[in-house]
């Protein structure tokens, strides 16, 4: 059985991907120089999006000292951006299946352009974090969409594998300018640049998107799940904003409780809703797999690592230790170098012998990091803190080609897509707790940045080194011949109980 489970493994996404969409979807075969050209829009999607995430957190320490706000307010600045991508990453391919996937890229590309331009002239952090939802809006509506328009459009197996692989390379190259385009923006303009960067790429795509991209739709789009979809928005914002906001108001305060039971009853309500519908915007018997608990577990874990790292690390580097905005993001480009050139080798080894391998070596580095971070002070030689860069780096690129894989391991092709998407939800629901539950553990034991700051932020060090650890023993449980049973048993239940869905299904890349 293990053989069998392994060889679907290995599949996994890959067939999803590489079956040829049906012909009444994928029209007559574009030419070659057109289907680049295609691939070169939606990696421009990727990109803006990549790109964003990394130069906030550059320009965190700026934004605080012109406007004035708190380490909460730096939380909320990345967390409100998150949040929201979290919730509409689902709902946003449902729409673009139904609509159409070039109508909703196109509206995408100009929310997310024109938000950037509004984030840039916001006058108080309030209206910023607004700014930034919108901007999350237009985010949703990208990088999922845009895979599927991938899919549709290269309808050869191996021109497709070779077109996501560069959409995959695109993630490591936005890592890598990230910190240095924003640290010279932030130190040359200021942080309002920042968000110029997407403006222009921003209206290109959008030009490019009218004029080249194809029109096409899913034959049988999914039916969408309003109320589920509410649900999970109540959970992740109740949950998110207990967290960051208990230390100032108490971890006992009625507010922080009240929002903690509000975050439960929405969890209660939503598995219980989900169960009975035909077409649930989460399928809850997939949660019976332990391969696919365990990996939307790692992805929460592996980007909860990713975000509290970068977080508290671009604090220390210029809170701290005084750096500029561009020498810290010079610093950190150890940990984007090595996610660019570990990532493609974890998704050959995943071909080639699994997802185990990734997982266990990924969660490792992550641990390894953390644990390295502990030892920092006010005064720490800044040369020492490289290792720690290194290694993370490479835990990360590690770690995060295995997910999608052992999420959709012993899934059924028509299932598949699904499965994958809620993984990716996992990973920006990870990345949003990550910096809420770090953020709020610092802000606890030190009332401003600066030297109480280094020793608060020790507690939040070994959190993403427990992360690492946990991705380990669940890199190791979730590959094992129980494990891989359990997956059988519910593509077995799924095969026997069909979920209807459209047939193209498409794995969510962010």
């Amino acid at each position: 059985m293990r053989r069998t489970v392994g060889e679907r493994a290995r599949a996994g996404t890959l067939q999803e991907m590489n079956e040829a969409p049906p012909p009444s979807e994928s029209g007559p075969e574009l030419p070659r120089e057109r289907r680049r050209l295609i691939l070169a829009i939606c990696c421009m999607s990727l990109l803006i999006v990549g790109l964003d995430n990394t130069i906030v957190n550059v320009a965190l320490p700026s934004i605080g000292r012109e406007l004035h706000t708190t380490l909460s307010g730096l939380q909320w600045t990345v967390d409100a951006y998150t949040l929201v991508l979290a919730s509409l990453l689902m709902l946003s391919g449902s729409m673009a299946d139904r609509l159409g996937r070039r109508r909703v890229f196109e509206t995408g590309l100009a929310l997310f352009t024109a938000a950037s331009l509004l984030c840039s002239v916001a006058p108080s952090l309030g209206w910023l974090i607004a700014f930034r939802m919108l901007q999350a809006v237009g985010g949703s509506m990208l990088n999922p969409v845009a895979m599927s328009i991938i899919r549709n459009v290269f309808t050869d197996a191996r021109e497709r594998a070779q077109a996501i692989g560069m959409w995959g390379a695109t993630i490591g190259i936005s890592l890598a300018l990230g910190p240095v385009v924003g640290g010279t923006l932030v130190q040359s303009v200021g942080w309002r640049s920042i968000f110029w960067i997407n403006v222009p790429v921003g209206m290109a795509a959008l030009g490019l998107t009218m004029r080249f991209v194809p029109e096409s739709r899913a034959p049988r789009a999914r039916r969408l799940d309003p109320v589920g979809q509410v649900l999970v928005i109540v959970l992740l914002a109740a949950l998110t904003y207990a967290i960051i906001e208990a230390p100032s108001s108490g971890w006992l305060s009625g507010q922080t409780v009240g929002l903690a039971l509000l975050a439960g009853a929405a969890l209660g309500a939503l598995l219980a809703y989900e169960r009975r519908r035909i077409e649930p915007l989460i399928e809850p018997r997939f949660f019976r797999s332990i391969p696919f608990t365990s990996a939307s577990a790692i992805a929460v874990l592996s980007f909860s690592a990713l975000g509290a790292f970068l977080f508290l690390n671009t604090l220390y580097l210029q809170e701290v230790r005084g750096l500029s905005a561009l020498d810290a993001g010079l610093y950190t480009l150890p940990i984007a170098a090595m996610t660019l050139l570990f990532a493609p080798l974890s998704g050959h080894i995943v071909g080639r012998r699994g997802p185990r391998v990734g997982l266990i070596v990924g969660g490792l580095g992550i641990m390894l990091g953390g644990a390295l971070m502990t030892a920092i002070g006010s005064h720490t030689a800044l040369d020492s803190l490289l290792p720690a860069y290194f290694v993370f780096g490479i835990g990360f690129g590690m770690v995060n080609p295995p997910i999608t894989n052992t999420a959709v391991l012993g899934m059924p092709p028509a299932q598949a897509g699904v499965a994958a998407a809620v993984a990716s939800t996992s990973r920006q629901v990870g990345q949003t707790l990550g910096v809420a539950v770090v953020g709020a553990i610092a802000a606890a034991g030190a009332r401003s940045i600066g030297p109480g700051f280094v020793d608060a932020s020790h507690s939040g060090w070994w959190i993403i080194a427990g992360c690492g650890a946990a991705t380990v023993a669940l890199g190791l449980a979730s590959t094992t011949a129980w494990a891989n049973a359990s997956a059988m048993r519910v593509a077995d239940e799924l095969q026997q109980r069909p979920v209807p869905q459209a047939p193209d299904a498409e794995p969510v890349v962010v």
